[in-house]
């Protein structure tokens, strides 16, 4: 892997993490919204990543990563009993969202990090670049 290819493979991750980072905002900002069925509540959701291999111009092998998609969580939505509530069902029941935010908080950290670290490794590559061009003069 060429130095050049360093920036296409860290500027996928970073659209990766930046899918993550907007999902994870969706999860939290939805995580106490009830409503009067389970199939209506709002469902997590994260993002599948995949590895990206294709070929480059210069005929080498370039590897990243993207989002297939966003996969809706499978746990189950919390069932609460709130007759006075202005979203309870005709049982007097609603339900909430299946986030748990104490996770949605560490992925969020996760995804900062990492989001973080490739654009280290971008910077890295630069100066490197920067160097490399400085040695002819």
């Amino acid at each position: 892997m060429s130095l050049m290819n360093v920036f296409e493979v860290s500027a996928t991750a970073l659209t990766a993490q930046s899918i993550r980072l907007d999902a994870i905002s969706g999860n939290m900002a939805n995580a106490q919204v009830v409503t009067s069925s389970a199939d209506a509540a709002y469902k997590a959701r994260m993002p599948v990543f995949a590895t990206l291999f294709r070929e480059g111009m210069d005929g080498s092998e370039i590897s990243g990563v993207e989002v297939r998609r966003l996969a809706q969580s499978r746990v189950a939505v919390e069932k609460r009993y709130e007759p006075d509530h202005p979203m309870a069902n005709e049982g007097g029941f609603v339900f909430e969202a299946n986030v748990n935010l104490v996770e949605e908080m560490a992925n969020m950290m996760s995804a900062s990090k990492s989001y973080t670290s490739n654009v280290e490794v971008m910077i890295t590559s630069r100066e490197l670049l920067q160097r490399t061009l400085a040695i002819g003069n």
